[in-house]
């Protein structure tokens, strides 16, 4: 399985969530993501990312979850595996271990909605803003691309003000602590 998403970053929230209501969209209570970002050692921001194995380290109230994503077709379009982790400061250490390395900090506000086929995400995420992340889960012959393209017509259909980025949030929140 994999996942494709597309990630929007949106200039008004509010006019977001009027949207997502005029569809009957409701979203979750928020809840805060604290995830630390690996890459591997001797990859660096700019190299490419196709085929090489990425992972994160999460916490949710309390309860941890380690992420190893492999982007297959594009940074959005990933092979992924996720399981649940007892103690987050052993992980940290068997993943240096593993040969990776701590890149960034990325603590984010979650909205999510279930909808058939997708899973929706408001993101308020600390230094960058409101994004809205649309992601489906997808068999490995299914081609990323198409997905994406269906998912960006969902967006486009909602009607506000938003910008496609195809950068993930480690690589949003790097650029945006170079620019600092």
């Amino acid at each position: 399985m994999r996942e494709v998403e597309v990630k929007y970053q949106v200039r008004d929230a509010e006019a977001l969530l009027v949207a997502l209501k005029a569809r009957d969209i409701e979203l979750t209570e928020p809840i805060t993501q604290d995830d630390q970002a690996y890459a591997p050692v001797g990859w660096s921001y700019g190299d490419g990312k196709l085929g090489v194995s990425f992972v994160r380290l999460r916490t949710v109230d309390g309860q941890h979850t380690f992420t190893l994503k492999r982007p297959a077709e594009n940074a959005l379009s990933c092979d992924e595996y996720e399981t649940a982790v007892a103690d987050r400061d052993q992980m940290h250490s068997a993943i240096l271990a593993m040969g990776f390395r701590a890149t960034v900090r990325i603590v984010k506000v979650r909205r999510t909605a279930a909808l058939p086929d997708l899973e929706l995400c408001v993101d308020e995420v600390a230094g960058l803003g409101t994004f809205l992340e649309l992601e489906r889960m997808v068999s490995d012959d299914v081609p990323g691309e198409a997905v994406q393209a269906e998912l960006a017509a969902f967006v486009a259909s909602l009607e506000i003000e938003a910008r496609r980025t195809d950068e993930t949030y480690d690589s949003l929140v790097r650029a945006a602590l170079a620019s600092a």
